[in-house]
């Protein structure tokens, strides 16, 4: 008889490689609002604004970002110092790319806690998921309110927390409402709650997820440096098992990092900390050019299929202006710009958003976001 064929040898396994993207501060101070308004029929429409962001969102896995707003419905719509925005925004957000957003931040009970639920229906209405704000205790204590994505075949457990809500105080019975870290919320703002952090940590790390991300709202606002308040906590997470730590707050950009600590277990570990990412969509420009300078963060994640370890392969960001065009007509004044898409269009004679005044922010702009992220990081240069 024939020999038999020798059988093929079984393929090696290849790493699972995804990309998750992470921006800052989506806001909607009335200038935004306004240029939102489309007369003709009535509504909102903020999808102008996020156009480009969009063309580098549509290459993500997942995209993340904070809701630096509520919206609790109108016609009564506000921004500072208390927020409320058209339900048109969270339609535009999930249009441009994102996957899910914070909700606790400093403004998450502008409306009260009316507020924070109607917030909640609209994201769950167009389909954002949501992690940091409940409606119930049970939402909260669910996974100790740990929202668990697929980013590109990684599991990511996402957690959320905020130092404050800008002085209010939560009623007793509603403490579940806004995930806070610190135990003093509402006055000195100064005494993390270690034990609540130790424990959510220790439940995502027992939901055997493939990375752990802790999104926080912290630091002090136009700092382009964290202070140590900022940096002792990232350490306490990382330390906890948080494997990236993503801030936002200061309303500028702040640097990111890779550190090293001795974990829960006794062993040392590595976390991605990136501290703030500034505004994302607003009307701030005081400081100019900070406020108007953001970044949307580009990490890679590859997991080893022979030790099943999870790790960031590579960390690069695209740099973003938001432009004010005040003599453009309403629903052409504000857009958050590509920095390198839009000077290049401007070289080439091409761009009908950038005169030579605005190409003059862009480099200033650009210049700023490389002196704070580090021009090396940069994947449109």
């Amino acid at each position: 008889p024939d020999p038999q064929p020798e059988p093929e040898p079984e393929p090696e396994p290849e790493p699972v490689v995804s990309r998750l993207m992470v921006a800052g501060d989506i806001m909607s101070h009335m200038p935004i609002t306004k240029d939102a308004y489309v007369a003709e029929t009535g509504e909102y429409d903020y999808s102008h604004m996020f156009q480009f962001a969009a063309q580098q969102l549509e290459e993500a896995d997942y995209a993340v970002a904070n809701l630096e707003t509520t919206l609790a419905g109108g016609p009564e719509y506000s921004g500072f110092p208390a927020f409320n925005s058209p339900d048109a925004l969270a339609s535009a957000a999930n249009g441009a790319g994102f996957d899910l957003l914070s909700t606790a931040n400093n403004h998450s009970r502008d409306k009260g806690i009316d507020g924070i639920n109607r917030t909640l229906d609209v994201l769950d209405e167009v389909g954002l998921a949501h992690v940091g704000t409940y409606r119930t205790q049970e939402e909260r204590d669910e996974n100790h309110g740990i929202y668990v994505a697929d980013v590109g075949g990684i599991s990511v457990a996402f957690l959320s927390y905020t130092y404050g809500l800008n002085g209010y105080q939560l009623a007793s019975d509603k403490m579940f409402a806004v995930n806070l870290f610190n135990l003093d919320y509402y006055t000195t703002l100064a005494n993390p709650n270690y034990e609540l952090l130790k424990e959510d940590l220790a439940a995502a790390r027992a939901l055997d997820t493939d990375l752990i991300a802790v999104m926080i709202h912290w630091g002090v606002e136009y700092q382009n440096a964290p202070n140590s308040h900022q940096t002792d906590l990232a350490q306490f997470l990382v330390e906890q098992g948080a494997d990236l730590v993503l801030g936002g707050h200061p309303h500028v950009l702040q640097p990111y990092d890779t550190i090293s600590v001795t974990g829960w277990d006794g062993q040392e570990r590595e976390g991605f900390v990136c501290y703030s990412l500034g505004n994302f969509i607003s009307n701030q420009y005081d400081p100019s050019p900070a406020t108007m300078t953001t970044a949307i963060l580009d990490l890679e994640l590859t997991k080893d299929p022979a030790t099943g370890e999870t790790t960031v392969t590579r960390v690069g960001y695209v740099p973003y202006y938001m432009i004010h065009r005040d003599s453009a007509p309403v629903g052409e004044r504000r857009y958050l710009l590509n920095i390198h898409q839009a000077m290049e269009e401007y070289e080439a004679g091409e761009s009908t958003l950038v005169n030579k005044s605005a190409y003059g922010k862009l480099q200033e702009a650009l210049d700023h976001c490389h002196d704070i992220l580090g021009a090396e990081g940069d994947l449109a240069a």
